[in-house]
């Protein structure tokens, strides 16, 4: 059947078109060249994009602009707690960027502190106000949205706000909103869904009762009293802010904090984090979540050591113990597409095709990959180059920079201090390490025992990796920002940082 409804919409050139089964317009979601090219009945499509994120995003618009018929479909199911978003992907709405500025909020708060230290006369108990915060990123984070949409309408990509699955290897269905339905065919197929926060749903209320960072940033009362289940960066980056924003807060950690970083820099930004106010329950894990006649949340969990069961009440409980790519209702098996079973993420090469050759996949949803938003967009462009013939570079996945951006910010590039001895062995691994007091801390006598600096030397590789500032804010995981360079000046030339010892 499938391949019947495929021929009929080849034409006299064999190139793949769509058209709609219940109407010949295209989706609400559709910008204008997609609706006159339904009203037509054809389009032709080069590149379809499954995804309206920052990977395909990139992706989409890089081939457009390369003289390609592009086709960007993407749809976000509303979380269990009913939060929706626009386009742009997780980066954009409840990601890197509302979250950046959620952390800069908080970051204020400790220069307040430090403000009369500095001759300003401000006063110390200054309230923070939750709703105001919350309706300027949003609102800049609808006005991305729409930037999204007008770059797209520009580039003349079609845009359909439809959920996608495959039909077979060469045709996608697209079922709108009000369940209109859409066939889409293309030469090559870029797979770029991204992942959704994972809920344990063995645990009694996790689901009706909990949130994830679907929700955090779309509130638009203050989440008061917070419990913050895991150590993953997300979890840390909220605990961190929550708290900055003078929020009570508490981490429930199962074991150890970053899994997969360096884990003597880990522990020196949880140590910082506890010393501003967070609190820590370690090798805890939750049981059930309750809500109470006066609308708290009632929290039981267990310490895994002892046994012993633990009780608490808050206004919010934050899920943040992993995420899930957003693969299981795409139907690839349909186009004979191969994925970890364990990991539901697609299994791709280094030109970042599947199991079947002109479909890709880029960014979350791909096995091995970092799930970081410009490793996303950098592989978006480079493998719209490629399918345009305009270049053969493969995306580079070694040494990506990163930041986690807790109060005190945590950047790292390259193999952990565990990693690299894992790999190369302990005897052939030298650390070189020094801990630093940033300037600004000086003048505001700031408490600066977790400001540290490492580098592991191998002999193969060279890694380094730094605790920074709180007030720096702009560590970018592709370039290097004034202050940073600065740092590295300082670790060479001894000017505010002990000169580094090795160990």
């Amino acid at each position: 059947m499938a391949m019947a409804v495929r021929a009929a919409l080849r034409g006299v050139c064999g190139r793949f078109r769509w058209r709609t089964q219940a109407s010949t317009s295209a989706s609400a979601g559709g910008v204008r060249g997609a609706a006159q090219g339904a009203a037509a009945g054809l389009l032709d499509y080069d590149l379809l994009v499954i995804g309206g994120g920052s990977g395909g995003l990139a992706c989409a618009k890089e081939a457009a602009q390369l003289g390609k018929k592009v086709a960007v479909v993407d749809y976000v199911e509303p979380s269990p707690q009913g939060t929706r978003w626009g386009l742009g992907g997780t980066c954009v709405n409840v990601g890197c960027i509302p979250k950046k500025l959620m952390h800069h909020a908080a970051l204020l708060g400790g220069m307040i502190r430090d403000a009369p230290y500095y001759g300003w006369e401000v006063p110390q108990q200054v309230p923070h106000d939750w709703r105001k915060m919350a309706e300027a990123v949003q609102n800049y984070v609808k006005s991305l949205n729409w930037g999204h949409r007008v770059q797209l309408q520009e580039r003349k990509v079609s845009y359909f706000n439809m959920k996608a699955s495959f039909v077979d290897a060469h045709m996608v269905r697209g079922v709108a909103k009000g369940g209109k339905e859409t066939l889409l065919s293309a030469k090559h197929i870029v797979i770029a869904t991204g992942g959704r926060p994972k809920y344990p749903t063995h645990i009694e209320g996790a689901v009706e009762h909990g949130i994830t960072s679907d929700d955090i940033f779309w509130l638009k009362e203050s989440p008061g009293k917070t419990l913050v289940v895991g150590a993953s960066y997300v979890a840390l980056e909220c605990a961190g802010f929550l708290t900055g924003l003078g929020l009570d807060t508490t981490v429930m950690m199962r074991s150890i904090p970053l899994r997969g970083f360096d884990q003597q820099m880990s522990t020196l930004v949880t140590d910082y984090m506890a010393s501003h106010g967070t609190r820590f329950l370690k090798g805890c894990i939750p049981l059930r979540v309750k809500r109470l006649p006066d609308n708290q949340l009632q929290v039981t969990w267990k310490d895994v050591a002892s046994g012993r069961e633990g009780m608490d009440t808050f206004n919010t409980v934050l899920w943040a113990i992993g995420r899930v790519p957003e693969t299981r209702n795409l139907n690839l098996e349909k186009a004979g597409v191969n994925t970890n079973p364990e990991s539901q993420k697609i299994l791709v090469d280094a030109q970042e095709a599947t199991s079947v050759p002109h479909i890709y996949a880029i960014g979350d949803t791909a096995e091995g990959r970092p799930e970081l938003t410009p490793t996303a967009i950098l592989a978006g462009r480079l493998l719209a180059q490629r399918l345009c013939g305009q270049s053969s570079d493969l995306m580079d996945y070694d040494n990506v920079p990163t930041t986690v951006f807790t109060p005190l910010e945590y950047g790292c590039v390259g193999l952990s201090e565990e990693a690299a001895v894992a790999r190369h062995g302990k005897e052939h691994v030298e650390v070189y390490h020094a801990y630093y007091k940033p300037l600004e801390f000086t003048v505001a006598e700031r408490d600066a025992s977790q400001c540290y600096i490492k580098m592991a030397a191998g002999n193969v590789a060279f890694r380094w990796c730094a605790c920074r500032s709180p007030q720096s804010r702009c560590w970018a995981c592709t370039s290097w920002a004034p202050t940073q360079v600065k740092l590295l000046k300082d670790l060479l030339w001894g000017s505010n940082v002990v000169p580094p010892t090795r160990r």
